[in-house]
């Protein structure tokens, strides 16, 4: 009993000791792999063993010591005594079956100083190396933690590069916009970047440094992704972006320009008096429309019209209740816009060539569509139904859908297989009538209109969505149905036929409720807003995208430095959206222009260390990008990768390819982390 309780112990020792020696070789390796060289790391390694064998020699003795003493007193003839001299083998220890005669002539070893044993009964380590050890994993795991982390929600990862083609939804320039102004600013930003990724421990950063490359798109990424090994390999996240050229805009107005949210609003307003005048009077907000659709602008600017130019029934103008292209994005609207018309929007059309812009006597119609699931298992127009403002019958037709139905829907969309069987008109009929009837400057009106539009396969730029305007539910994520708002708001009962839904039907209730929200209040019927109690309090999330402010200035209001390299006019014209030309200069923000793309590039990298906020912006010829061999993306490659050594982490790395008319663009983002 007493021989083989011996032999689990020495074989418990020996486990337990091995693995810690493990453990302590595995955290100097951690600590110190990184930045050590070949020949040092082995030396290390080789350090380590012999401290090893050593630790294991100390305790294998120890346990030797104590069995021999043990046996001594049961006077058992064989007991073991080690050799003195003589270091045991770690594949061949010696136990009861391999003795030596001349090992039980040795008088006893005394025990080797190892230490205090714990409350397990396992040797305590001590000494100030291995106080220094505890300390250096301390910091590490604490630096490890405090570490920022960089991930793509849903919409993000829809919009990444390994997503399919056909299935991936691009990301828009303002998106990146958010993200670098929450990385300098956190909860002091005006917008969050949470539509599309979480930036965690961004108060961690050093700095945001962003190399722009216009004129160079997704398609030049993918086409000749050999000859951007470093970009391609180093950067996590790849997500395709809109071009702004696709919408008539460009990259400086769309990075600098930030929209006002309510409280700023209501803060230049009090200033100032109004928004035009906060345009004239200060540097800081500026008017600028943009826009997917072809508007003409007019000859002559007209004033914003007053209460007393409105129509006779309305208390405000019903512009003021229109989606902007923020709201008509989340709502998922088609819109015009290239990469997504050849993909997601295929077949779709406008509904007009151009329009006109819209005012508070713009004519409203509101319409409703019934589909029917088909063949292709999609759903299809069966019918639309359209109502004018005098709450008159507009257009109201069935549709045959190009294939053929399986399932009517009837419970909910009214169509029948009789209602059916002599309809002739197809969707591009539909498509065609609508565009000769609708005005220039038509705002359509509907509940949850984005799904008639798609199913209508049409797009326009006016838009006001009942299911928007009105909320009873105090959150903007739970929408009311129309069959609510409609018992609720106008007293009425729609959709209780047992023959399904009527698309007059609701298209009337959409204009009623509308027509009552412009008769009461501009937020009337919103529990958001605090409409439901007659509360006209300004809701601070919803502000303008027609007036904005500079998204550098932003950045720099809290103890932040902002640094822009342009080649050419490009620094200029950044400069113009921060002081708005009056050529002043703007304390923290530093903006320049350089005439090539290596000297913006060196530039930029030497003062990488200086700003929290860094952005070098190179444009690409159109000639450097003919040919297959392109010598013009192995020195990009070679510029991210300068960037790259030249920042100090944790930074924010971004590398944004503006894209071209005809093709996208595409982000690259990544961490840069350095422990040490």
């Amino acid at each position: 009993m007493l021989r083989d309780y011996i032999k689990i112990l020495i074989n418990v020792s020996i486990t337990f000791l091995t693995k810690y020696l493990k453990f302590i070789t595995l955290s100097y390796w951690l600590f110190y792999g990184e930045t050590m060289t070949g020949s040092t790391k082995r030396k290390l390694r080789l350090e380590n063993k012999k401290k090893k064998m050593a630790a294991l020699m100390d305790i294998v003795k120890l346990n030797e010591y104590d069995r021999v003493q043990k046996n001594k007193h049961a006077k058992i003839e064989d007991s073991v005594i080690m050799k003195p001299l003589k270091e045991p083998s770690l594949k061949k220890l010696k136990t009861e079956n391999h003795i030596n005669e001349d090992d039980t002539k040795l008088e006893p070893l005394p025990p080797p100083l190892i230490g205090d044993l714990g409350p397990s009964g396992k040797p305590k380590l001590e000494g100030e190396e291995f106080k220094e050890l505890k300390k250096m994993l301390r910091e590490k795991t604490q630096k490890t933690r405090n570490v920022p982390q960089l991930r793509l929600r849903e919409l993000g990862t829809n919009a990444s590069v390994n997503i399919e083609i056909n299935d991936r939804v691009p990301l828009f320039l303002s998106d990146l916009q958010h993200l670098i102004m929450y990385s300098q600013i956190g909860v002091h930003s005006p917008y969050s970047p949470a539509r599309w990724c979480a930036l965690e421990k961004y108060s961690k950063l050093i700095n945001t440094n962003l190399l722009i490359v216009e004129n160079a798109s997704l398609y030049h990424f993918s086409a000749h992704e050999s000859m951007f090994p470093f970009l391609s390999s180093t950067f996590e996240h790849k997500v395709e972006m809109i071009t702004p050229s696709s919408y008539n805009s460009d990259i400086v107005k769309d990075l600098s320009m930030v929209p006002l949210t309510g409280t700023q609003m209501k803060k230049f307003q009090n200033n100032f008096g109004s928004l035009e005048k906060a345009v004239l009077n200060s540097n800081e907000v500026f008017d600028t429309v943009k826009n997917f659709f072809p508007i003409e602008e007019p000859e002559i600017v007209e004033k914003l019209p007053t209460n007393k130019s409105l129509p006779a029934n309305d208390k405000f103008s019903r512009t003021e209740l229109l989606l902007s292209g923020w709201q008509m994005v989340e709502e998922n609207f088609p819109l015009p816009i290239k990469g997504l018309m050849e993909r997601k929007y295929t077949g779709y059309v406008l509904t007009k060539d151009k329009y006109k812009h819209v005012t508070p006597f713009s004519p409203m119609y509101a319409i409703d569509c019934e589909m029917c699931r088909t063949s292709t298992g999609e759903l299809e127009l069966t019918r639309i139904s359209c109502v004018n403002e005098k709450l008159e019958v507009f257009y109201d037709t069935l549709v045959k859908p190009d294939n053929e139905i399986v399932d009517y829907l009837t419970k909910w969309s009214g169509i029948n297989k009789k209602m059916m069987q002599n309809v002739s008109k197809k969707l591009k009929d539909v498509q065609e009538d609508l565009k000769k009837l609708f005005p220039d400057d038509v705002i359509l009106v509907g509940q949850s209109l984005a799904n008639d539009l798609h199913a209508l396969k049409m797009m326009h730029p006016y838009i006001i969505d009942t299911s928007v305007i009105y909320n009873i539910t105090g959150d903007r994520s739970r929408k009311s149905k129309l069959q609510t708002l409609a018992r609720e708001f106008l007293k009425e009962k729609i959709q209780v036929s047992h023959h399904g839904h009527c698309s007059t039907e609701d298209s009337l209730a959409c204009m009623k409720l509308l027509q009552l929200r412009l008769r009461k209040h501009l937020y009337y019927g919103d529990a958001v807003m605090g409409g439901v109690k007659n509360d006209l309090r300004t809701y601070p999330e919803m502000g303008t995208s027609q007036f904005a402010t500079s998204m550098l200035r932003q950045c720099v209001k809290v103890d932040k430095k902002a640094s822009v390299i342009g080649v050419d006019e490009i620094g200029l014209k950044y400069k113009f959206y921060v002081d708005k030309g009056e050529q002043k200069e703007v304390e923290n923000i530093s903006c320049s222009s350089k005439k090539s793309n290596k000297e913006v590039v060196r530039l930029y990298c030497d003062s990488l260390k200086s700003y929290s906020l860094n952005i070098a912006h190179v444009r690409v010829a159109d000639n450097q990008l003919e040919g297959t061999n392109c010598k013009i993306f192995k020195n990009l490659d070679k510029w991210v990768k300068e960037m790259y050594e030249h920042s100090t982490g944790p930074s924010l790395l971004m590398v944004l390819f503006g894209g071209q008319k005809q093709a996208n663009g595409v982000c690259f983002l990544q961490i840069k982390k350095d422990f040490l």
